[in-house]
């Protein structure tokens, strides 16, 4: 990432879409009486209250599958310091193998407990500017086949989608060559639209973050890339700025865009930003930092629909500091995160 965030949640599944469908129902997704009580094979994670937090706890979701392993082993103390990011929903990254099957997949998971699939969609042409979340589609063709995928995954079923991190940011600072902008445009606004086009879609355009720049710089870009049709924006996703600066800059954004709401990554921001060692790299797996406020509808503030955690805590930001690449399960670090909340 670009100095800016670590999106390295980017989810390198290992297994196949078809096997994590498989998954889903048989731990017993399918046969939850409505009100998504349901609990997982060995780690006992339900969902939370929908009236708070109408979003899925995936039941197969690694924290959850760490949970399960560390009971079996009788470490107690452990089990219960990851059960703190099990019980919490958080993003399903769209990873761009059989999209329509992953979306499907999550999105009869989340329908059978009663719940909202919170799903990210990440793999916009020349990601992540050549660092450890590189790639994305192979072309605009490749992009639209893509979203395409998730909307039929999708369907009529309840869904929200953080849609593509850092795409309209990388447009404005810099970080994607200008012969790459018309397209981008092009495509954000058509996701946007491909996607409210679903009944019980809701899309939210990244953003950025409270530490990147000034809201004067990505207002317009926003709304060539088609936030007047999303029901809002993304901020801070896979960030560390705390909860009251980036309220305030999505306030800031906010009264430049219509008066759009805004949701709050929270997942990590427990102890603010990392601010030593290389400027470049503090974004990617920082040392002493600590998980948010847990994920709610119910934020006290008009604007600010929901604070979610888009980033998976305890997955890794790319192989610096130790880490493994990025997306993959990291316990150690997901322990750290789960200490410093202490």
């Amino acid at each position: 990432m670009y100095g800016s965030r670590g999106v390295g949640a980017f989810a390198g599944r290992r297994a196949s879409a078809a096997v994590l469908g498989a998954a889903l129902l048989i731990t017993g997704c399918s046969s939850s009486d409505g009100e998504g009580d349901e609990p997982d094979a060995g780690a006992g994670i339900t969902q939370q209250p929908k009236e708070s937090d109408p979003f899925w706890v995936n039941p197969n979701g690694n924290a959850v599958r760490q949970v399960a392993r560390l009971v079996e082993d009788g470490r107690k103390s452990e089990a219960d310091r990851i059960r703190r990011i099990a019980e919490q929903p958080v993003g399903e990254w769209i990873s761009p193998e059989n999209p329509e099957e992953q979306a499907r997949g999550f999105t009869e998971g989340a329908d059978a407990a009663g719940r909202t699939a919170l799903l990210v969609l990440y793999n916009i042409p020349h990601r992540d500017c050549g660092q450890y979340s590189q790639g994305g589609a192979a072309d605009g063709n490749a992009y639209r086949d893509f979203v395409d995928g998730v909307a039929k995954g999708i369907g009529d079923r309840p869904a929200t989608v953080i849609l593509e991190p850092d795409a309209v940011l990388h447009l404005v600072d810099g970080c994607t060559p200008g012969e790459f902008h018309e397209e981008r445009y092009d495509l954000l606004k058509g996701a946007v639209a491909k996607l409210k086009g679903l009944k019980n879609t809701k899309v939210y355009l990244d953003a950025g973050n409270a530490g990147w720049g000034d809201p004067d710089q990505i207002h317009e870009p926003l709304k060539r890339a088609g936030i007047d049709r999303a029901d809002g924006f993304s901020v801070n996703v896979s960030n560390f700025y705390s909860t009251e600066d980036s309220v305030a800059y999505g306030k800031r954004l906010s009264a430049k865009t219509g008066g759009k709401p805004f949701v709050i990554d929270t997942s990590r921001n427990g102890n603010g930003p990392y601010t030593e060692g290389a400027e470049g790299e503090r974004w990617c797996n920082p040392p002493g930092r600590a998980l948010g406020e847990t994920p709610t509808i119910k934020t006290s503030d008009p604007l600010v629909d929901a604070y979610l955690w888009v980033k998976r805590p305890g997955e890794s930001d790319g192989e610096c500091k130790g880490g493994p690449k990025a997306g993959e399960w990291w316990p150690e670090y997901a322990l750290e995160l789960t200490e410093g909340s202490d």
